[in-house]
């Protein structure tokens, strides 16, 4: 079984977890990932905070002695976020929603930090090659949260595949994976690794709210929409959990629209600073999340049917592992 980047980046196994936002995925379960072997994203914020973001990756060290990365949200104010990432050299740098071309991926390498950037179809794909970065993340529409391309991940991965087969960069599969059978089925089509958002959101570090957490479990149906945050992401379609307020609500809300004229619903402390949540903002409940929780967005991926408990993180790192062997073991005999 191919183990994704080992020799590229000195990871153990191709696992990335993905950056949940805004704070869902910190130093606790990057640190869990990077300690099994995987990559461990933590997800920075959505403006300028270059003392929290240093605080953050220092943190993070104090966790775990094996390399990690940090994820940054390329449509909103990055510049000094990422000053502070090349300042402190982590492994890895990974990218989405907006551009990063070839000089700033450069910049990138000057300072020891590898490059990973998340696409949803060809076109973006071949921008990302030319940038001459080190990884692409293919994300199909099968992913939970701010889903950025409209292909499916089955017929869009073996594309990405062909296309980079001459650069060396290795492609990693996002949406939809959550166990062994997901990751070995991705191997097939060509990638190297895999990226996994809900079943790290469903983890005893996951930094998401306990009913949250209790609603990933026990709930299988997701539905694609724009209803959450339209005035502070326009234009970013998401997956959510068909909950009782979704289920409610998707019908009957007016396309015009948007959270900034919808009542205060519940308050959270999001990277430090303390946020009014309104009805139909795109705020995931974190830990902190106080109000009615039910009624705020809950991003999930179509594999969630298949998540049955939460559990440790670097449990999830070795049973993605394990059951991806047996596979390709099973196939490989049947070969014979």
């Amino acid at each position: 079984m191919a183990t994704g980047w080992k020799g590229i980046l000195g990871f153990d196994y191709g696992i990335v977890q993905a950056p949940l936002g805004p704070d869902i995925s910190g130093p606790e379960l990057a640190a869990a990932v990077a300690d099994a072997g995987g990559i461990g994203l933590v997800r920075l914020p959505d403006w300028p905070a270059p003392d929290h973001v240093r605080e953050l990756i220092r943190r993070t060290r104090s966790l775990t002695s094996r390399p990690f990365g940090v994820a940054i949200v390329l449509a909103f104010p990055h510049e000094e976020n990422l000053r502070v990432v090349l300042e402190e050299k982590v492994a890895v740098l990974q990218v989405y929603w907006g551009e990063f071309p070839r000089e700033r991926v450069e910049e990138a390498h000057r300072a020891g930090v590898k490059v990973l950037h998340q696409i949803g179809s060809v076109e973006q794909a071949m921008k990302v090659k030319e940038a001459g970065v080190d990884g692409i993340i293919v994300q199909g529409r099968e992913a939970g949260g701010h889903v950025i391309g409209q292909e499916g991940l089955l017929p869009l991965l073996p594309r990405v595949v062909d296309l980079v087969a001459d650069s060396g960069i290795p492609v990693i599969a996002a949406g939809g994976i959550v166990d062994g059978r997901g990751y070995a089925a991705a191997l097939a089509l060509g990638a190297q690794g895999v990226c996994l958002g809900t079943r790290f959101l469903v983890t005893v570090e996951s930094f998401a709210h306990p009913l949250y957490k209790q609603r990933l479990v026990e709930m299988s149906h997701t539905d694609y929409t724009d209803i959450f945050g339209r005035a502070r992401w326009p234009g970013a379609p998401h997956r959510v959990l068909e909950t009782p307020f979704y289920t409610e609500w998707k019908k009957n809300l007016s396309d015009h629209e948007t959270e900034e004229n919808q009542p205060i619903i519940g308050h959270s402390i999001i990277h430090g600073v303390h946020k009014d949540i309104h009805r139909f903002a795109g705020t995931i409940p974190n830990a902190t999340a106080t109000g009615d929780i039910a009624s705020m967005a809950m991003y999930a991926g179509q594999g969630i049917g298949l998540i049955t408990a939460i559990m440790p993180a670097g449990e999830v790192v070795k049973r993605l592992v394990a059951e991806a062997k047996h596979i390709m073991r099973e196939k490989l005999s049947d070969d014979l």
